[in-house]
């Protein structure tokens, strides 16, 4: 019986699963069984948390939303998110909350003394990546 050497389809699916699997830590980047797995996992985890960041994200401008509307108590006018949010259906403006946030935040970090070292920090990331590329 003449010796038949194995094909290059398999090698091909372990060198691209490895590939995956390069940044993973120990066996988990070595072993195939285990990249198969941390594999699977991974991609689970991506799936689950893609749904998770939009939830987080939202109830973050929520929070920013209704933070900057307390602010304003302070001066004598009382009013909460969900009032806001009402009578912003009611006029029809229709606006999501990501534009009101960035809307509501603009004016605090050109107040604040953050605001400078925010925009430095933003300037040198910017110059940072076109130096990389």
């Amino acid at each position: 019986m003449t010796r038949i050497k194995r094909g290059y389809i398999a090698r091909r699916r372990r060198t691209k699963i490895r590939l995956f699997a390069s940044t993973f830590r120990g066996a988990h980047s070595r072993l195939t069984r285990t990249i198969t797995q941390q594999k699977m996992r991974a991609l689970v985890s991506a799936h689950r948390d893609r749904g998770k960041q939009k939830r987080n994200f939202r109830r973050l401008w929520i929070t920013r939303i209704n933070a900057v509307i307390r602010e304003n108590r302070e001066k004598g006018v009382s009013y909460s998110y969900s009032r806001l949010i009402h009578d912003l259906y009611k006029r029809q403006l229709l606006l999501n909350r990501k534009i009101l946030v960035m809307c509501a935040i603009q004016p605090l970090l050109a107040r604040s003394d953050k605001a400078s070292s925010w925009r430095w920090a933003r300037d040198t990331c910017k110059k940072n990546e076109r130096t990389r590329v």
